[in-house]
């Protein structure tokens, strides 16, 4: 779908690599531009997961990708990205802000070299500002951005993923995509900044907007019963079993009434599961304590109420539902073996996307990429004695 389309990624960590191998998983030709000492990647893997020294951070994030390691602070270095630049689409980086300025490689000085060039940076919370030196990391702008005080119950509770810098790379692309579409009728570029503040808030577009216009309609506080959320009425969430846990959604008095015992919904109305919704989840709680999971899940089922298992990851990757959709991709890299990671999230006529490239070895497309720019082998392997140019051999 974007064969033809060019990127040169300048990214790391998590939203920008994936914003690329989004890009890449499409189709298009993206190098990934790495410091010679390899991108961070590379080295770090939470929680510490390698296989056999391979780091799972880097291969979940990397597919479909080319690799060129360059010294960036050296005018070789320089020259090549400028060379490089002259005939690709996109750059794409997440560095701090003023990091690509000073290196010689911002919008500016980029698109007097490319004029239809689209230049995306991915930041913590933007270009400039009173935040846009600050740290700039997924679980910081969960707090920052109000998402952190809106989860859990009893103390603020952070989302137990990345949720932000995913959402923050799916944005990104979507601008990027858009962009490319949009010059193509213009012949004009641009630049995008996409931020995980604005991601975060982009996550949140229902309970925020609800709070700016109606606060008295956004109830206090953290829920102490199984509510997980402020801005929905009783049954909205988690509860406990007689042994484990299920999750009630959305579900009409009347239909509650029949699942429950006799009476124990006495006193309450259907408007009370919003007016009084604390009160009456509590009654809720404590009826669903009273079956197991298994039974209720029986009863939820035959009554064709929302309601959902609490899955574990174990459970997730067996899911038949998953395992129909193929949402889980296997990939044999060099070294590592095979590494199962999460596939592309959309389906395209009905069908899941195929790995085309594995992630590549560091600076693995080196002498590929730079012979096709007119570079002899000879040059290229001088800079690499030279320390601008990097590869594992």
């Amino acid at each position: 779908m974007l064969e033809g389309v060019k990127v040169l990624s300048f990214t790391h960590f998590l939203q920008g690599p994936s914003c690329s191998q989004t890009l890449a998983d499409l189709g298009a030709d993206v190098i990934k531009i790495e410091s010679t000492a390899g991108s961070f990647e590379r080295g770090w893997s939470g929680p510490n997961s390698f296989k056999n020294g391979v780091s799972v951070f880097f291969l979940l994030g990397n597919r479909n990708l080319k690799s060129i390691a360059i010294d960036l602070k050296t005018e070789e270095g320089k020259k090549i990205i400028y060379d490089l630049v002259k005939t690709y689409d996109v750059v794409v980086e997440n560095f701090r802000p003023g990091v690509m300025d000073r290196l010689g490689l911002s919008y500016e000085e980029l698109k007097k070299i490319n004029q239809r060039l689209i230049y995306c940076s991915c930041s913590g919370y933007g270009p400039t500002g009173p935040y846009a030196g600050k740290p700039g990391q997924d679980l910081l702008a969960q707090s920052i951005s109000g998402l952190i005080d809106m989860t859990g119950r009893g103390d603020p509770t952070a989302v137990g993923t990345s949720v932000i810098d995913q959402h923050g790379a799916i944005l990104a692309a979507l601008g990027i995509v858009s962009a490319v579409y949009e010059r193509e009728k213009t012949g004009k570029g641009h630049k995008i900044d996409a931020s995980l503040l604005n991601a975060a808030l982009d996550l949140q577009i229902e309970p925020l907007a609800y709070y700016m216009n109606a606060k008295e309609t956004v109830a206090g506080g953290r829920s102490p019963t199984g509510l997980g959320t402020r801005i929905h009425g009783s049954p909205y969430g988690v509860y406990k079993t007689a042994d484990g846990y299920i999750t009630m959604s959305l579900t009409g008095f009347d239909k509650l009434a029949e699942v429950f015992e006799p009476g124990a919904l006495d006193g309450f109305t259907a408007e009370d599961q919003i007016e009084r919704r604390e009160e009456f989840d509590r009654v809720l709680s404590e009826q669903v304590k009273k079956k197991t999971t298994g039974e209720w899940i029986e009863i939820f089922e035959k009554k064709k109420m929302w309601y959902a298992p609490v899955n574990t990851y174990e459970d997730v990757i067996n899911n038949p539902q998953v395992v129909w959709n193929e949402s889980v991709m296997t990939i044999d890299y060099p070294g590592a073996g095979e590494v199962k990671v999460i596939n592309h999230p959309l389906r395209y006529d009905g069908k899941p996307l195929r790995l085309k490239r594995r992630p590549p070895k560091f600076g693995e497309h080196t002498l590929e990429i730079l012979k096709e720019f007119g570079y002899s082998e000879e040059k290229i392997r001088a800079y690499k004695e030279k320390g601008v140019l990097a590869w594992e051999d």
